[in-house]
């Protein structure tokens, strides 16, 4: 598989997780970590899963999980400024 075919891969998994509101798990910078994905964006010029920002040209071995969390949570403080939000995950159902 080529690096683009990589990239759009993880580019559909991080946009559907996010619509689904699933869970994802991956490595990066040597860590595993299972995150909440609720922005994905561009700011700076990179691509960015946020809340806590990643790059995602660092991500490797991504996999969706059968996990939901509820959605949005309230903005408290400073709330990143993005060049452009590709996806923005929607508030908890009521």
């Amino acid at each position: 598989m080529s690096c683009m075919e990589i990239a759009l891969d993880l580019d559909q998994l991080l946009r559907s997780a996010i619509e689904h509101k699933q869970l994802i798990r991956f490595t990066y910078k040597g860590n595993e970590r299972v995150v909440e994905p609720h922005d994905y964006g561009i700011q700076s010029g990179n691509r960015i899963p946020g809340w806590r920002m990643i790059d995602v040209a660092g991500i490797q071995n991504c996999e969706m999980l059968d996990k939901h969390f509820a959605g949005n949570r309230e903005v408290s403080g400073r709330h990143h400024r993005w060049d452009e939000v590709f996806i923005r995950v929607a508030p908890p159902a009521k």
